[in-house]
């Protein structure tokens, strides 16, 4: 198990996560199209040419799930019971095709659960760099994790 259990979490702790993903047409193309968007910036490059970016841009809901995806390792993989939500998502840069992203997570706030004993909630603020050290999507998730069992 790489997750932390809640108790083991402090505000102000920081995660560089190490894997990091370059972004290929395919995933583009596969995740819009099974997800039904239709902006032909994701999906026709005739009309990502004549827009200001001048090629494809990457489906920003793409962008949210992967950096979700490369934080679940190092923060709740096998300590989660429940994603209580996300805050707060902004995107301030685009995403190109062969752009490289990875992933850094901050704690933000933790408080053990007022309804689930040896449970409580912990909130990261996670961020989204590319190959040049741009923030291209951020956001505050906050999820219900397990407390460390009793020895």
């Amino acid at each position: 198990m790489a997750g932390r259990f809640f108790d083991e979490w402090t505000v102000g702790d920081r995660i560089e996560h190490d894997i990091r993903r370059t972004v290929t047409e395919t995933d583009n193309l596969l995740f819009t199209t099974m997800t039904h968007n239709t902006q032909p910036l994701h999906l026709d490059v005739e009309a990502a040419k004549a827009s200001e970016f001048g090629q494809i841009l990457v489906n920003g809901t793409f962008t949210f799930a992967l950096m979700i995806g490369l934080t679940i390792t190092d923060t709740t993989l096998g300590t989660l019971v429940a994603n209580l939500g996300y805050d707060k998502l902004v995107m301030p840069k685009p995403v190109f095709l062969g752009d490289t992203l990875r992933a850094t997570s901050e704690v933000v706030e933790t408080r053990p659960s007022k309804s689930r004993p040896g449970q409580g909630i912990v909130t990261w603020k996670h961020q989204t760099l590319n190959q040049r050290d741009e923030v291209v999507c951020e956001c505050l998730r906050s999820a219900l994790l397990r407390s460390k069992p009793a020895a």
